[in-house]
């Protein structure tokens, strides 16, 4: 059963956003200063042209004061636009600025988090949260951001300015806020539950494709194409049910938007005819009142309407935060001098693995009891049958899995090969440098030669500038582990972790690929999971598991003179070799 990465609450989304921001923070004031100026601008046109309607109807006939008030529009208009836009922009830098440091934070501690992390998570929810709530956030800041930054201002200068019209007139127009306050809490009761429960079906759904796709050739193999679409339909249906229950839940906060708008403009039109009636107002005033309110319709709906926006922003920041916070529950603690296992009697250069116990289900554990100790520059062979722990035991050496119970000293950096290697999509050189970020040319290529694969460059066109990877070159699988082998060389690890790294797919490059994992692991302290009794052979020991406990253990020699299962199981691989 997946556990996804944990959710960030709002506290902690709201620090992380802080600190994301660039440190040109206090452009913030500057910002401030902008945006309050822009509504400020944009209230001019209408009380200006209530002016107008007022000169009218006292019969005024002068053009003078005509051109005047068209002239204060026009730069009103003008001024309004130019800081609105300068407004926009630099709050939408600020906030692009600060998305992008969250992202990068967000892959960084992706990285660096425990493998088994990840896997109990799924890939798919990382992926999700990388991509889709990425894309949520990005595309949701230019409207979202233009929409607090100015509406809010815009808002609050128009009711400074009904109320300079006259006070009754701003009263009219709070009557009705109540009701922007019913919609929008409303709103706000059932919509963050609905876009989490969306983000994380489309994790899920993420999650049964990239199956699908990885195990392309596995799915048709057995033919099982039919059941992993019908769980990509499912996990499809799931999230479009969420989709449109969000929708649902917009679409009837929209309707009660409309009927304050209305209610609003009622109020508005029904304290000018009282005070007109009465000889408190004037018809100019009550025009410039209602056009004001008129004006207030885009940046009201823009706010509550980006409500929704910002509720799905929101969800997905709370995932992409929630990564950076799972980094930090997950940083390593240092581990006491007297907590060391097996403290005395091993060197502290050797790899220990001491009561090693390891369960993928509560009750079924795959490794019971299992203590290996590598000591230090030499290397030890892992055996047995298939399902007998010995990539679980692999795995754990290597940090990948945490064991249930017991302990693991590493002496340094541990590199880890599988037999799924992967080559990334760009040149040889970014493929090798990868691990070894400074390493000249000369460097790459004696690690290559080290590990056999001298000739690769001289067979590539353009050598270590030839593209490879999935548009690239096509590299036989036996190319792809050299060059991940090679690899290891650069980094130059104090532990190496084989684990069948030479079980390529064809059997015409298994002496070559043994040549090369035995040059990798001369001098250094190495476990290797061993593919073919060969490798076991050329081991300083042999740790043969069987059903998750070591059965035997000792030199080659040893234990075929032993005559127990290991002696057997020598005996049969020569005879089918």
């Amino acid at each position: 059963m997946s556990v996804p990465l944990p959710l960030a609450p709002a506290g902690a989304v709201a620090r992380e956003m802080w600190r994301a921001f660039p440190r040109g923070w206090w452009r913030l004031p500057a910002l401030f200063v902008v945006v309050l100026a822009a509504a400020a601008a944009g209230v001019v046109g209408p009380l200006a042209l209530g002016a107008v309607v007022d000169a009218i109807g006292a019969g005024g006939d002068d053009p003078g004061l005509a051109w005047t008030l068209a002239a204060v529009m026009a730069g009103a208009v003008v001024l309004a636009s130019v800081l609105t836009a300068v407004g926009t922009v630099s709050a939408s830098r600020l906030f692009e600025h600060a998305l992008a440091s969250l992202r990068e934070r967000m892959v960084d501690t992706a990285l660096h988090l425990p493998p088994a992390r990840i896997e109990r998570a799924g890939t798919g929810d990382l992926v999700a949260r990388a991509g889709d709530d990425v894309a949520e956030v990005s595309g949701a800041i230019p409207q979202v951001v233009p929409a607090l930054v100015g509406s809010a201002f815009t808002i609050v200068v128009t009711l400074v300015g009904m109320a300079v019209i006259d006070p009754w007139y701003a009263v009219a127009l709070v009557v009705v806020t109540p009701l922007h306050v019913f919609a929008v809490r409303r709103y706000l009761r059932a919509a963050p539950a609905v876009y989490a429960a969306e983000r994380a079906a489309m994790s899920d759904r993420a999650q049964h494709l990239l199956d699908a796709l990885r195990g392309l050739e596995t799915v048709r193999a057995y033919r099982t194409e039919s059941a992993h679409l019908s769980r990509i339909s499912t996990a499809s249906w799931a999230v479009v049910r969420w989709s449109m229950r969000a929708r649902g839940i917009q679409n009837l906060f929209f309707a009660r938007l409309n009927a304050a708008e209305f209610l609003g403009m009622a109020g508005l039109l029904v304290a000018g005819f009282v005070l007109v009636a009465n000889g408190a107002g004037t018809i100019g005033g009550t025009t410039a009142a209602m056009l004001l309110f008129l004006r207030l319709f885009g940046p009201i709906n823009q706010l509550l309407f980006v409500v929704d926006d910002l509720q799905s922003a929101l969800a997905s920041l709370s995932r992409i935060v929630g990564v950076i916070r799972a980094g930090a529950q997950n940083a390593p603690v240092a581990r006491r001098d007297d907590e060391r296992p097996d403290r005395g009697t091993a060197a502290d250069d050797d790899l220990v693995l001491q009561g090693i116990t390891r369960a993928y289900e509560s009750g079924h554990p795959v490794l019971h009891d299992v203590s290996v100790r590598v000591a230090s520059g030499t290397t030890v062979a892992v055996v047995g049958a298939s399902g007998t722990g010995k990539s679980t035991l692999a795995a754990i050496a290597a940090g990948v899995h945490d064991p249930v119970a017991g302990r693991v000293r590493r002496p340094g950096r541990v590199a880890l090969v599988t037999q799924d290697v992967h080559v990334f999509d760009t040149d040889l050189r970014e493929n090798l440098t990868l691990a070894a970020p400074d390493a000249g040319d000369d460097d790459l290529v004696e690690a290559l030669r080290r590990v056999g694969a001298g000739g690769l460059v001289a067979r590539l066109p353009r050598g270590l500038d030839e593209p490879v990877g999935a548009s690239g070159t096509p590299l036989s699988p036996a190319e792809a582990q050299l060059i991940a082998l090679a690899r290891v060389s650069l980094s130059d690890p104090a532990v190496v972790v084989l684990d069948e790294a030479t079980a390529e797919a064809g059997s015409a490059e298994a002496g070559r690929l043994e040549d090369a994992a035995l040059a990798i692991v001369e001098g250094r302290t190495a476990l290797v999971v061993a593919h073919r009794l060969s490798q076991a052979a050329r081991a300083d020991r042999v740790v043969l598991l069987e059903a998750g406990r070591i059965r035997e253990e000792g030199t080659h020699d040893q234990l075929r003179e032993a005559g127990g299962p290991y002696a057997r199981l020598w005996e049969a691989w020569n005879r089918s070799s």
